[in-house]
């Protein structure tokens, strides 16, 4: 059974001095890794406020949560995470996705194709990302990408490439990220225009994504670490703020309802077991919290983490 860890995902500040704070104060609260999104609106550029987190700190680990393929060339981003890598002293995370939010697409002025077809691009690329990080001359002629004797420079610490995030809420993009990621994600899946199907943000949902991947996975389950994207978290009481505290409560009465895995509310004690009861029955040991609970699941995090 994998030790507990918990990942903050930020995207945001607003002058270089609170982000680096940011990241220094995770590293300080326990958290293993800062995770950012790759969206365009209004977050910081994810590769170079990951190298600034990274140069901030010793041990926190970095990483795309998750990098969108149809906006970044297998061959640039494998260099981009290579350099990622050597300059954080082999702490990156890289994650792969098929990109999903229609504004993104819409800015660029390219097609948001359906999922099948960014999905089967994402297949074909990291394929690529993996061949080019481990060191590979790459020539390739596929349905998507060309290369011709193609290198990737500097190599990344970590060998043959850093551990591969990969996740979704859909049958295929699962089967995929089971074959090729070393974390699996779980999020809610999304229709074909790019909004969540809060339908299928259930427990028992949940359960038949990590089904899905341990039989697409095969042998190689034992060895994948798996992920539960958080999309809003509270703890109540442990010397939280009253408001904070309250405001806690009241969420975690409504999500009683609902029954959702991707939000996670409740006193320390009830959120520990519910954590621990899931672990012993999915396998999942590994959260990422958002940045503005950052401080409010501290003491979830003191209590859990490599645990």
């Amino acid at each position: 059974m994998r030790p507990f860890r918990f990942a903050v995902t930020a995207s945001h500040a607003s002058s270089a001095e609170e982000w680096t704070a940011l990241a220094r104060r995770a590293e300080e609260l326990g958290y293993a890794s800062l995770l950012m999104p790759d969206h365009l609106g209004r977050q910081l550029s994810p590769i170079a406020a990951l190298s600034a987190a990274a140069a901030a700190t010793t041990r926190l680990r970095i990483g795309g949560f998750v990098f969108a393929n149809d906006f970044r060339h297998p061959l640039i981003l494998a260099r981009e995470a290579a350099t990622l890598d050597l300059l954080s002293g082999g702490r990156l995370e890289l994650g792969l996705g098929a990109g999903w939010r229609t504004s993104d697409y819409r800015q660029l002025g390219i097609a948001y194709d359906s999922p099948g077809k960014r999905i089967e691009r994402l297949a074909e690329s990291v394929q690529l990302v993996k061949r080019l990080l481990a060191g590979e001359t790459v020539t390739h002629d596929g349905p998507t990408y060309r290369l011709g004797a193609a290198q990737a420079w500097p190599r990344p610490i970590q060998r043959p490439h850093p551990p591969i995030i990969m996740g979704g809420g859909g049958p295929r993009m699962l089967r995929l990220a089971a074959r090729e990621a070393d974390i699996v994600g779980f999020i809610p899946q999304f229709s074909p225009t790019g909004r969540p199907t809060w339908s299928d943000a259930s427990d028992a949902a949940l359960d038949r994504k990590v089904a899905l991947v341990r039989q697409a996975a095969g042998e190689r389950f034992a060895r994948l670490e798996l992920n539960l994207f958080i999309a809003d978290a509270g703890l109540i009481g442990s010397g939280a703020a009253l408001g904070g505290s309250l405001l806690a409560a009241a969420k975690a009465a409504s999500v009683g309802l609902a029954g959702s895995p991707y939000l996670l509310y409740g006193s320390l004690r009830q959120v520990r077991e519910l954590l621990e009861r899931r672990r012993a029955r999915t396998g999942i040991s590994h959260y990422s919290i958002p940045q503005r609970s950052l401080e409010a699941m501290a003491p979830l995090v003191a209590a859990l983490a490599e645990q």
